[in-house]
Protein backbone atom coordinates (compact mmCIF):
# COMPACT_ATOMS: atom_id res chain seq x y z
CA UNK A 1 0.00 0.00 0.00
CA UNK A 2 0.84 3.56 -0.66
CA UNK A 3 2.59 5.58 2.24
CA UNK A 4 0.19 8.10 3.12
CA UNK A 5 3.43 10.93 2.79
CA UNK A 6 3.38 9.89 -0.85
CA UNK A 7 -0.06 11.03 -1.83
CA UNK A 8 -0.09 14.01 -3.72
CA UNK A 9 -3.32 16.88 -4.27
CA UNK A 10 -3.75 19.53 -6.37
CA UNK A 11 -6.47 21.83 -5.51
CA UNK A 12 -7.98 24.16 -7.54
CA UNK A 13 -10.53 26.91 -6.64
CA UNK A 14 -12.90 27.93 -9.65
CA UNK A 15 -13.59 31.61 -8.32
CA UNK A 16 -12.33 34.63 -9.24
CA UNK A 17 -13.76 36.83 -6.14
CA UNK A 18 -11.86 38.55 -3.72
CA UNK A 19 -12.77 36.45 -0.64
CA UNK A 20 -14.13 33.31 -2.01
CA UNK A 21 -16.09 31.01 -0.65
CA UNK A 22 -15.00 28.28 -2.74
CA UNK A 23 -11.73 28.99 -2.35
CA UNK A 24 -12.45 29.10 1.26
CA UNK A 25 -14.03 25.03 0.98
CA UNK A 26 -10.85 24.35 -0.69
CA UNK A 27 -9.09 25.67 1.93
CA UNK A 28 -10.74 23.54 4.98
CA UNK A 29 -10.43 20.41 2.47
CA UNK A 30 -6.76 20.85 1.62
CA UNK A 31 -6.17 21.24 5.51
CA UNK A 32 -7.89 17.77 6.64
CA UNK A 33 -5.47 16.44 3.86
CA UNK A 34 -2.71 17.89 5.36
CA UNK A 35 -3.74 16.73 8.75
CA UNK A 36 -3.90 13.23 7.32
CA UNK A 37 -0.46 13.18 5.80
CA UNK A 38 -1.01 13.88 2.36
CA UNK A 39 0.56 16.90 0.27
CA UNK A 40 -1.22 19.55 -0.90
CA UNK A 41 -0.41 22.24 -3.56
CA UNK A 42 -3.64 24.77 -4.25
CA UNK A 43 -3.77 26.40 -7.18
CA UNK A 44 -5.53 30.00 -7.18
CA UNK A 45 -7.13 31.03 -10.38
CA UNK A 46 -6.62 34.51 -9.29
CA UNK A 47 -3.36 34.18 -9.59
CA UNK A 48 -2.42 32.41 -12.61
CA UNK A 49 -2.82 34.09 -16.40
CA UNK A 50 -4.84 31.77 -18.12
CA UNK A 51 -6.17 32.28 -21.36
CA UNK A 52 -9.28 31.56 -23.14
CA UNK A 53 -8.52 27.65 -24.33
CA UNK A 54 -8.55 27.79 -28.16
CA UNK A 55 -8.36 24.07 -28.70
CA UNK A 56 -4.86 24.39 -29.16
CA UNK A 57 -1.74 22.28 -27.25
CA UNK A 58 0.39 25.13 -27.33
CA UNK A 59 0.40 28.79 -25.18
CA UNK A 60 3.81 30.02 -25.65
CA UNK A 61 2.73 33.29 -23.80
CA UNK A 62 1.16 31.84 -20.79
CA UNK A 63 3.93 30.15 -19.20
CA UNK A 64 0.76 29.44 -15.94
CA UNK A 65 -0.97 27.02 -18.16
CA UNK A 66 2.32 24.79 -18.25
CA UNK A 67 2.64 25.58 -14.75
CA UNK A 68 -0.93 25.07 -14.24
CA UNK A 69 -0.69 21.28 -16.60
CA UNK A 70 2.32 20.01 -14.64
CA UNK A 71 0.94 20.60 -11.25
CA UNK A 72 -1.94 18.51 -12.14
CA UNK A 73 0.05 15.76 -13.63
CA UNK A 74 1.97 15.46 -11.14
CA UNK A 75 -0.64 15.26 -8.48
CA UNK A 76 -2.15 11.96 -7.92
CA UNK A 77 -5.87 13.37 -6.84
CA UNK A 78 -7.69 16.57 -7.45
CA UNK A 79 -10.08 18.60 -5.73
CA UNK A 80 -12.23 20.99 -7.57
CA UNK A 81 -13.92 23.90 -5.55
CA UNK A 82 -16.70 25.94 -7.74
CA UNK A 83 -19.06 28.69 -7.14
CA UNK A 84 -22.63 27.32 -9.06
CA UNK A 85 -23.20 30.14 -11.32
CA UNK A 86 -26.52 29.73 -13.69
CA UNK A 87 -26.72 26.44 -12.71
CA UNK A 88 -23.08 24.96 -13.38
CA UNK A 89 -19.49 24.90 -13.12
CA UNK A 90 -17.77 28.43 -13.37
CA UNK A 91 -16.57 29.42 -16.28
CA UNK A 92 -12.90 30.22 -15.37
CA UNK A 93 -12.95 26.48 -13.58
CA UNK A 94 -14.55 25.02 -16.92
CA UNK A 95 -11.84 26.62 -18.58
CA UNK A 96 -9.21 25.74 -16.85
CA UNK A 97 -9.99 21.85 -16.97
CA UNK A 98 -10.11 22.63 -21.08
CA UNK A 99 -6.17 23.56 -20.67
CA UNK A 100 -5.43 20.32 -19.93
CA UNK A 101 -5.94 16.87 -21.67
CA UNK A 102 -6.22 13.35 -20.79
CA UNK A 103 -2.77 13.10 -20.44
CA UNK A 104 -2.77 15.73 -17.52
CA UNK A 105 -6.43 14.54 -15.90
CA UNK A 106 -6.37 10.83 -16.80
CA UNK A 107 -6.71 8.29 -13.54
CA UNK A 108 -6.69 11.44 -11.10
CA UNK A 109 -8.91 10.69 -8.40
CA UNK A 110 -11.03 14.14 -7.94
CA UNK A 111 -13.10 15.41 -5.09
CA UNK A 112 -15.88 17.88 -5.84
CA UNK A 113 -17.10 20.92 -4.09
CA UNK A 114 -19.41 23.48 -5.13
CA UNK A 115 -20.67 26.47 -3.04
CA UNK A 116 -23.83 28.50 -3.93
CA UNK A 117 -25.81 31.66 -2.06
CA UNK A 118 -28.84 30.16 -2.32
CA UNK A 119 -30.08 26.71 -1.19
CA UNK A 120 -27.77 23.67 -1.97
CA UNK A 121 -28.50 21.36 -5.05
CA UNK A 122 -25.99 18.92 -6.98
CA UNK A 123 -26.20 21.07 -10.78
CA UNK A 124 -21.88 22.05 -10.51
CA UNK A 125 -21.17 18.84 -8.54
CA UNK A 126 -22.99 16.40 -11.33
CA UNK A 127 -21.74 18.59 -14.06
CA UNK A 128 -18.08 18.50 -12.72
CA UNK A 129 -18.67 14.83 -12.50
CA UNK A 130 -19.12 14.14 -16.27
CA UNK A 131 -16.37 16.64 -16.79
CA UNK A 132 -13.87 14.50 -15.08
CA UNK A 133 -15.51 11.10 -16.15
CA UNK A 134 -14.73 12.28 -19.98
CA UNK A 135 -11.01 12.48 -18.90
CA UNK A 136 -11.04 9.25 -17.51
CA UNK A 137 -10.60 10.59 -13.75
CA UNK A 138 -11.91 8.42 -10.62
CA UNK A 139 -14.55 10.73 -8.74
CA UNK A 140 -15.38 10.12 -5.34
CA UNK A 141 -18.84 9.54 -4.32
CA UNK A 142 -18.12 11.94 -1.41
CA UNK A 143 -18.91 15.45 -2.28
CA UNK A 144 -19.44 18.77 -0.60
CA UNK A 145 -22.77 21.10 -1.46
CA UNK A 146 -22.77 24.74 0.52
CA UNK A 147 -25.66 26.00 0.27
CA UNK A 148 -26.06 29.91 1.78
CA UNK A 149 -22.27 29.98 1.68
CA UNK A 150 -22.59 33.00 3.63
CA UNK A 151 -23.62 31.73 6.48
CA UNK A 152 -21.17 28.81 6.27
CA UNK A 153 -17.99 30.44 7.31
CA UNK A 154 -16.97 32.03 9.79
CA UNK A 155 -15.12 35.47 9.47
CA UNK A 156 -11.51 33.21 10.16
CA UNK A 157 -12.47 31.11 6.98
CA UNK A 158 -13.59 28.30 9.36
CA UNK A 159 -16.42 26.32 9.54
CA UNK A 160 -19.76 27.43 11.90
CA UNK A 161 -21.51 23.92 11.31
CA UNK A 162 -20.03 20.66 13.11
CA UNK A 163 -22.34 18.78 10.48
CA UNK A 164 -20.83 20.33 7.60
CA UNK A 165 -17.33 19.76 9.51
CA UNK A 166 -17.73 16.43 9.07
CA UNK A 167 -19.04 15.81 5.83
CA UNK A 168 -15.46 17.54 5.23
CA UNK A 169 -13.83 15.21 7.65
CA UNK A 170 -15.48 12.34 5.43
CA UNK A 171 -14.42 13.83 2.05
CA UNK A 172 -11.02 13.81 3.07
CA UNK A 173 -10.75 10.64 4.69
CA UNK A 174 -12.23 9.23 1.73
CA UNK A 175 -9.95 11.21 -1.27
CA UNK A 176 -6.92 9.57 0.90
CA UNK A 177 -8.18 6.37 1.06
CA UNK A 178 -9.01 6.13 -2.99
CA UNK A 179 -6.04 7.75 -3.70
CA UNK A 180 -4.17 5.57 -1.70
CA UNK A 181 -6.25 2.65 -3.70
CA UNK A 182 -5.74 3.34 -6.84
CA UNK A 183 -2.29 4.42 -6.72
CA UNK A 184 -1.24 1.69 -5.08
CA UNK A 185 -2.76 -0.59 -7.83
CA UNK A 186 -1.14 1.75 -10.47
Amino acid sequence: MTQLSDIQIAGISGSLRPGSYSYQALQQAAQRLEALGATVEVLDLRELSLPFCNGGDDYPDYPDVERLRETVKAADGLILATPEYHGSVSGVLKNALDLMSFEHLDGKVTGVISVLGGQSNSNALNDLRVIMRWVHAWVIPEQIGIGQAWKAFEADGKLADEKLAKRFDDFAESLVRNTQRLKGSA
